[in-house]
């Protein structure tokens, strides 16, 4: 069964049972915060203070704040009910989280006051230790229903599976899921154990609706594919409130990439109701919902409500970013080059197609290992988190783009494991995800309507100054960062890939020493070494 969009007559009969309704709720939400704790270009990266003082730069926790209590205060003052969820993903993607490792995410929430927040991949990014100290400093409740984590000497305890918060006289269950391939995009090491997100989410809306609970949330971070999917197969859920895929869902904005709220359609016909706010602090969702008296769903509307200079910054959140950000000020405003025009490390780009952020990292990967007799970069496009705009490239903006502090590795496979790496990094494109692949030294040409596993349909790779195709049969040395090369993203084929060295440095450090080689100027561009065919 496919998701269906709803508008015109089916939209009206749903908001035609708000009349005979009698408790609306409203929810506020965010995801994939990614650390911008300080506000964010255009291109996702963190703002300068010429381009916030030009009225030019978007979010940030003060304005997410700012916004929020707005909201809340007003629906609170006219007698409504309203809740706060956070859709996981605070950690990672700034020198804010490099810096604090997720202490600044634990204060900042503290102070907007969240009610429940799901667990993101990336909150695993540096073990369970990290998410564990994280945990011990919020009081809300953070949820994940398809983890076990109690065999986590860390973890044991501090993530529930569901949660009930009391609300205007009711009960209302929050039920959560994690992405299964986590253990592929991140590092939740052998103690934490997935199970499947559609069971486990059926099994926590069983166990609340016996406790008499009828209004229940979804707060997951799966993607808006799986959203789609769980909200199809699960009776009893009421809406999704989703993250991990970045979606701008609007209701009103025609660049959005969907409806907010998307719905889907369960077998008898009964509507889901599925919400996403982007990412980066860039919007605030707001989510409204309307339950008739047994807790049946009447109505869902509301919209994503952009965070740009017209919303004021809370002054005291935004001395408070300025005293964390002065530690890291020297490092982040410390230029490295120029970019002739914007390189493109949008999301949307580079894990989808050749993108300019994906060129720029692989050749400087590769460049900085040719002497090894290396051949071939494979760069992740999750790895790439922004864009860089014209003009000076200062090393905070490298280190947006390149944050999670991965170092060089190399190593060297046959053909054919690079064949099947493509295949990997090219299988799973509908669900944006990061294991696409950023290649230099290398070209290839996919197809995106053959069945994953069966995509590639050349490889060639540069001998001298000629393209001749890949031998399976060859040995050839690759260089990718440690993620990739442990097997991260799908890599299976890397990890035990012969002469395997952690050669490092850093990535961040390698494209800064890439663009001064070349003079301190680089200058965007595509030169067509991934091909996508229908």
């Amino acid at each position: 069964m496919t998701a269906r969009l709803l508008g015109g007559a089916a939209a009206l009969a749903l908001t035609a049972g708000a009349a005979q309704a009698d408790y609306t709720l409203h929810i506020l939400h965010i995801n994939d915060l990614h650390s911008r704790i300080e506000s964010i270009s255009g291109s996702d990266s963190t703002c300068n203070a010429e381009d916030e003082a030009a009225g030019e730069c978007f979010g940030g926790v003060a304005r997410v704040y700012t916004k929020i209590n707005e909201l809340r205060d007003a629906i609170r003052a006219e007698g409504g009910n309203v809740i706060v969820l956070d859709a996981g993903d605070q950690f990672q993607g700034s020198l804010m989280y490099t810096t604090y490792k997720g202490e600044v995410e634990a204060e900042m929430m503290e102070k907007i006051g969240f009610d429940a927040m799901a667990v993101g991949n990336h909150e695993f990014d540096d073990g369970p230790e990290a998410l564990g100290a994280f945990l011990d400093k919020v009081t809300f409740p953070v949820i994940s229903g398809n983890i076990d984590v109690s065999a986590s000497n860390v973890l044991a305890g501090k993530v529930q599976d569901h949660v009930v918060l009391e609300v205007g006289g009711e009960k209302i269950g929050i039920v959560s899921a994690l992405a299964t391939d986590t253990v592929e995009t991140s590092s939740p090491g052998p103690t934490v154990v997935f199970a499947d997100e559609i069971e486990s989410i059926r099994a926590d809306v069983a166990a609340l609706e016996a406790e008499g609970v009828n209004k229940i949330i979804a707060l997951t971070h799966v993607g808006l594919p799986a959203d789609i999917r769980i909200a199809q197969a699960v009776t009893g859920l009421d809406a999704v409130v989703g993250g991990h895929s970045h979606t701008f869902l609007s209701a009103s904005d025609p660049s959005r990439q969907g409806a907010y709220p998307t719905w889907a359609s369960q077998e008898d016909g009964t509507l889901v109701p599925i919400v996403q706010a982007y990412a980066y602090s860039k919007y605030v969702g707001h989510l409204e919902l309307t339950f008739n008296d047994d807790g049946t769903l009447a109505y869902a509307g509301g919209d994503t409500i952009l965070l740009d200079a017209s919303v004021e910054p809370n002054a005291e959140i935004l001395a408070r970013v300025a005293e964390l950000a002065g530690p890291i000020e020297e490092l982040k405003a410390r230029p490295v080059g120029e970019a002739a025009d914007e390189i493109d490390g949008a999301r949307e780009s580079c894990r989808a197609v050749e993108c300019e952020m994906g060129n720029l990292v692989a050749d400087a990967m590769l460049d900085r290992v040719k002497d090894q007799g290396i051949q071939i970069a494979i760069a992740n496009g999750g790895g790439l988190r922004a864009s860089i705009d014209a003009g000076t490239i200062t090393m905070g903006e490298v280190l947006t783009v390149l944050p999670f502090q991965n170092t060089l590795a190399t190593f060297q496979v046959t053909g054919q494991s690079v064949i099947d790496a493509l295949e990997n990094g090219v299988s799973q494109v509908e669900e944006g995800a990061g294991r696409f692949p950023q290649v230099a030294g290398l070209r290839y040409t996919w197809q995106a309507s053959a069945e994953p596993g069966a995509r590639v349909r050349a490889v060639e790779v540069k001998e001298g100054d000629a393209w001749v195709p890949i031998d399976p049969a060859k040995t050839y040395g690759v260089v990718s960062n440690n993620y990739v090369r442990n097997g991260g993203d799908g890599y299976g084929m890397f990890v035990d890939a012969a002469n395997a060295y952690d050669y490092g440095p850093g990535l961040e450090l390698v494209v800064a020493d890439f663009i001064a080689a070349m003079g301190g100027t680089y200058t965007p561009y595509l030169d067509g070494r991934i091909t996508r065919v229908e």
